[in-house]
C-alpha cells in the first residue's frame, strides 16, 4: 500500500528539523528550515534558529578596547586578587608563621630554635640560610599577596585595608582598558618587579605586602590617561600623590618595592597603549612582556648568585 500523497485536501505535515513529531509551520529567517517555538530565537525579523544564532554570534566582531583588550563590563581579575588577598590575609591571622614563610625575603637565617634571623657574615653553622638565596623563589611573588599581620597592631589592619581600597579603585578602571589577560599580567610583574628591586637594594629586609603591585596598576593609570587624551588636572593630581607616599614610605615601609613596581608598571603599559594598532600588536605587547620578565629572572639570579 503506497503512503497517501499530498492533495489540496491533505496538505504535507511540516515539522521542527531539531524535533521531527513536533508540527511547525514557521521557517528560520536565515536558513529557511522549519523551527518549533521552542528552537525560536527573536531576530531582528522574523525567528531563527539556534545554529543560526550561533553562527552569527560567531561572525560578530567583538569590541575592543584601545590596546587591544577584550571589552568586559566585570572587573573579574580586580575581584580575584582581592579575595587572594584577603585569603592570605585570614590565613596569616590563624598562623601567623605562614609570614615567615611566605615574606619576601632575598636573605635570612634560621637558628637552631626554629627563629628567623636578619643574616650577618661568620653566622654560626647551627644557622642556615634561607630566602631567595637559598631557592626559595616562590618569595618574590608570594610576599606580594601578604600583608602585616593583625598582630602588627592597628597599622596591621590599615595595611591590607588601604591596599585593597586602592585596589579597587584603581584596578578596576585600568582592567577595564586594558583587558583581562594583559591587566594580570601588568599586575603580576609589577609585584615581580617590586619584589626584584628589594632584593637587588635590600636583600636582608623581609617585606609584604600588594603596594608594589598597586603602584604598577597606578603607573598603568597614568599612562593610559595620556593615550585617551584624558583631563590630566585630576590624574596629575592622583600621580603627585603617589610620588608623595613614595617619599613618605621610605621611613616606613619598602619604598624599594614600591618603585620596582612604579617602574615595571609603567614600562609595561608603555608597550601596551603606545604598539602600532594592526597585526603586530599582540605580539609586540607579548614581547615587551616577557623581555621585561627575562630582564627581571636575569637581575634576581645574578644578586641570589652574589649572596650566596
Amino acid at each position: 500500500m503506497e503512503p497517501e500523497s499530498a492533495t489540496p485536501s491533505h496538505p504535507a505535515v511540516t515539522t521542527c528539523y531539531r524535533h521531527a513529531k513536533v508540527e511547525s509551520h514557521v521557517g528560520c529567517t536565515r536558513c529557511e528550515r522549519f523551527i518549533c517555538p521552542d528552537c525560536m530565537r527573536e531576530a531582528a525579523v522574523g525567528h531563527q534558529c539556534p545554529e543560526c544564532v550561533r553562527e552569527g554570534a560567531r561572525s560578530i566582531r567583538r569590541a575592543r578596547t584601545v590596546v587591544g583588550g577584550r571589552v568586559s563590563a566585570v572587573p573579574l581579575v580586580t575581584y580575584v586578587l582581592i579575595g587572594l588577598n584577603v585569603l592570605a590575609y585570614l590565613a596569616e591571622s590563624v598562623r601567623p608563621e605562614v609570614v615567615d614563610r611566605f615574606e619576601m625575603l632575598g636573605r635570612g637565617l634560621v637558628g637552631p630554635d626554629g627563629g628567623h634571623y636578619l643574616w650577618v657574615a661568620g653566622h654560626s653553622p647551627e644557622y642556615h640560610l634561607e630566602g631567595v638565596a637559598d631557592g626559595e623563589w616562590y618569595r618574590l611573588l608570594t610576599g606580594a599577596f601578604l600583608h602585616l599581620p593583625p598582630t602588627g597592631g592597628t597599622f596591621g589592619i590599615l595595611h591590607i585595608v588601604m591596599n585593597m581600597v586602592c585596589l579597587w579603585n584603581l584596578g578596576r578602571v585600568v582592567e577595564a582598558q586594558l583587558g583581562r589577560v594583559r591587566y594580570l599580567a601588568l599586575y603580576l610583574l609589577a609585584a615581580l618587579g617590586g619584589s626584584v628591586l628589594v632584593l637587588l637594594i635590600a636583600p636582608d629586609d623581609a617585606t609584604v605586602g600588594a603596594s608594589g603591585a598597586i603602584f604598577g596598576v597606578g603607573a598603568a593609570y597614568y599612562v593610559l590617561a595620556r593615550r585617551l587624551g584624558a583631563d590630566m588636572s585630576q590624574v596629575n593630581r592622583f600621580m603627585a600623590g603617589l610620588l608623595l607616599w613614595l617619599v613618605i614610605s621610605a621611613g616606613v615601609t619598602s619604598w624599594q618595592g614600591h618603585l620596582g613596581g612604579l617602574l615595571a608598571g609603567g614600562a609595561v603599559t608603555l608597550a601596551y597603549a603606545y604598539a602600532p594598532r594592526d597585526h603586530r600588536r599582540p605580539w609586540i605587547q607579548a614581547g615587551a612582556g616577557v623581555a621585561l620578565l627575562a630582564l627581571l629572572v636575569v637581575c634576581a639570579l645574578a644578586k641570589a648568585a652574589q649572596l650566596t
